[in-house]
């Protein structure tokens, strides 16, 4: 009896019973049937093509245009990768091979790392593999078979695996030629879909994340629909490598790590200035939108954090000490030393909204394996503040933050912003009353801003949903800096209270806030962004002034003086050095101006002006000089 399935475009189409996924691309056309990855039917998640279908269901073909189909590609390429080592090491064992951000991995079990040798060997069998066009198919089966199926192929992680699945559960894997393995699926119908591919490169990896287990060796790859798309993403990651910060913060003197203080960036002079600067920028709008700035304990008792919920919740991250037989605990947000400076003293409606700017140095426990130079710190300080407000002043706070966070983006050139609401976690503080209220606060607010979101379920803090804000950098690449959170809970865990117009007492709603997040992490991704050519303003060195001879020495030298008593940043290059030496050097320290003095500028008082992008600029009175690079800081300009 046939079946009858409708396309996206509500027309009808009749096939036989039992027609696949498969059996309905074919009947549309041959193109369509050479171009499908797989299909979503109602509009679900996308499943294999070999997928029965039922009748009367709404089917979509699935192919390389659908946003989603790239995921679908990736997790196939993870099983190819998986097959070409075991064809090239017989004796390795499989772990997991996940999709992730811009690729894929998988974990093997082998006796000694993969070379760069190792990896165009499974490479290239990867590309035969894919030649030979294999099918791939779904199977379902018992958790007992499935165990006995990897002891057979003697995969004792997959086992692991298995066996810690429900004894009632169906699982599914998915055979390949002779290689099977675990999966949900969905795959791509055959290996020769899969050819624009490249493995980058290897790290250890701790079986399920656990230091006391074995150590696997993992294969970081990516895969595209097309090898154009694989080209510009290659491309992209070699510019990257350009502009590791870590790289360049070596290069350019900014910071250094220390085995003695693991994940503790050491800032040097020009790091400092740096850094410095993004704080007195931040304070400097503090003192425009009302905030006032405190200062707090870095070590507290421990029965703060047992108040605030942190103890409960957040103490594997936290650092603890126990000093004449008292438990103190290492600060790691500045949120409930703030509760307690709202809390010495008595407040009216009048008085709110409270705002408390902080930016003490915070520490937290990351493990070794998840940090990254200055992007996953142990200890940072943030542009944190806590707004205390009643709730008929949460929507204009909330407003205000969201064009003071737009303002500060665009001073760094971030024009393309993100945003995401993250919501209530499994563990978590509050009712779910609060968590409603809370979250349908921080909706509506960007609704009212016209501010487009995505849904992060989950994802919120344990005292409070958040709004997180994505910006793109010059690369394109993703990254999370500010947030904005509603807290109903922690203000109440403290006692805080006002007083309202009607002389009854109420709770305030406590709004967490940041907008750079931690500074050190966004000096990582603002060094990437600019690839350490930073902006005047902020640059650790603003000027370079290189004198071509020993004569104009005490001109250059006056010079010197005068920039430095208008709060300008400068070196006098007065080493024995052909001045287009001293260029270049300035050049590779991406300094933005460098001043060239020779006899002539010398006795006519004026400087040859380089710029580090823009060549050449003539030569300038040094009046006249001063005027533009002072204009050009005071304005921020990028």
């Amino acid at each position: 009896m046939p079946i009858s399935i409708r396309l996206p475009d509500d027309s009808l189409r009749q096939l036989p019973d039992g027609a696949t996924g498969t059996n309905l691309a074919e009947s549309i056309g041959p193109r369509l049937a050479e171009a499908a990855l797989g299909i979503r039917v109602n509009g679900g998640k996308i499943v294999d093509l070999s997928t029965p279908l039922n009748d009367g269901e709404q089917v979509a073909i699935v192919t390389s245009k659908d946003p989603d189909s790239l995921e679908l590609l990736r997790h196939s390429a993870a099983h190819l990768m998986a097959q070409a080592a075991k064809r090239v090491f017989p004796d390795v064992k499989v772990g997991i091979g996940p999709v992730i951000e811009d690729g894929f991995y998988y974990d093997f079990w082998i006796d000694k790392p993969f070379s760069p040798e190792d990896l165009q060997a499974i490479e290239a069998e990867m590309r035969r593999i894919s030649e030979e066009a294999l099918p791939v198919d779904r199977e379902e089966l018992k958790r007992d078979d499935a165990v006995t199926r990897f002891e057979q192929l003697g995969e004792s992680l997959k086992v692991e695996i298995v066996s810690s699945i429900p004894s009632t559960d169906t699982i599914s894997g998915y055979r390949q030629g002779e290689f099977y393995d675990l999966c949900r699926g969905p795959h791509v119908p055959n290996t020769n879909r899969i050819k624009a591919f490249r493995l980058l490169n290897t790290a250890g990896a701790y079986w399920r994340g656990d230091e006391k287990r074995q150590m696997l060796c993992r294969i970081y790859a990516t895969a595209f629909h097309t090898q154009k798309e694989l080209d510009e993403h290659l491309h992209r990651l070699e510019e990257a490598k350009a502009r590791d910060h870590r790289k360049l913060g070596k290069e350019l003197g900014l910071f250094s790590f220390h085995p003695e203080a693991p994940a503790s960036p050491f800032f040097h002079p020009k790091g400092a200035v740096v850094y410095n600067e993004l704080v007195a920028y931040m304070r400097e709008l503090y003192l425009r939108h009302g905030y006032s700035e405190v200062i707090t304990p870095q070590i507290i008792d421990v029965g703060l954090w047992k108040t605030s919920g942190h103890y409960d919740n957040f103490q594997e991250n936290m650092y603890f000490t126990t000093v004449e037989e008292r438990e103190y605990a290492v600060k790691p947000m500045n949120c409930p030393s703030h509760c307690m400076i709202f809390g010495t003293g008595k407040h009216s409606y009048r008085d709110l909204p409270i705002r408390y700017a902080d930016f003490g140095r915070l520490h937290r426990y990351e493990r070794s394996g998840v940090t990254h130079g200055l992007t996953r710190v142990r200890t940072f300080c943030q542009d944190d503040a806590h707004i205390f407000c009643s709730p008929d002043q949460m929507k204009p706070e909330m407003a205000a933050f969201f064009a003071l966070i737009r303002e500060v983006y665009d001073v760094f050139g971030f024009g393309e912003i993100r945003v995401a609401l993250s919501t209530r976690p499994e563990k978590r503080l509050g009712s779910d009353e609060i968590w409603d209220a809370a979250e349908g606060a921080l909706a509506d607010a960007m609704k009212d801003a016209d501010l487009p979101f995505t849904i992060n379920p989950g994802e919120g803090a344990f005292y409070g949903p958040k709004i997180e804000f994505q910006v793109l950098d010059a690369l394109k690449r993703p990254w999370q800096l500010g947030t904005l959170q509603v807290d109903y809970s922690m203000p109440a865990r403290f006692g805080l209270k006002f007083t309202k117009a009607d002389g009854t007492e109420e709770s305030p709603v406590m709004l967490h806030r940041a907008m750079l997040g931690s500074v050190e992490r966004f000096l990582g991704i603002l060094i990437e962004h600019c690839a350490g050519a930073f902006p005047t303003w902020l640059a650790p060195v603003q000027v370079a002034i290189l004198p071509i001879t020993d004569r104009v020495r005490d001109f250059a030298a006056s010079l010197e003086t005068r920039f430095r008593a208008l709060g300008i940043r400068v070196e006098l290059d007065a080493r024995n050095e052909k001045v287009n030496a001293k260029i270049r050097d300035a050049q590779l320290q991406k300094v933005p101006y460098m001043l060239v003095i020779g006899d002539r500028e010398a006795e006519a008082g004026t400087v040859s002006v380089r710029h580090r992008h823009l060549g050449d600029q003539g030569v300038k009175t040094v009046d006249d000089f001063l005027a533009a690079l002072q204009a050009e800081i005071r304005g921020r300009v990028r």
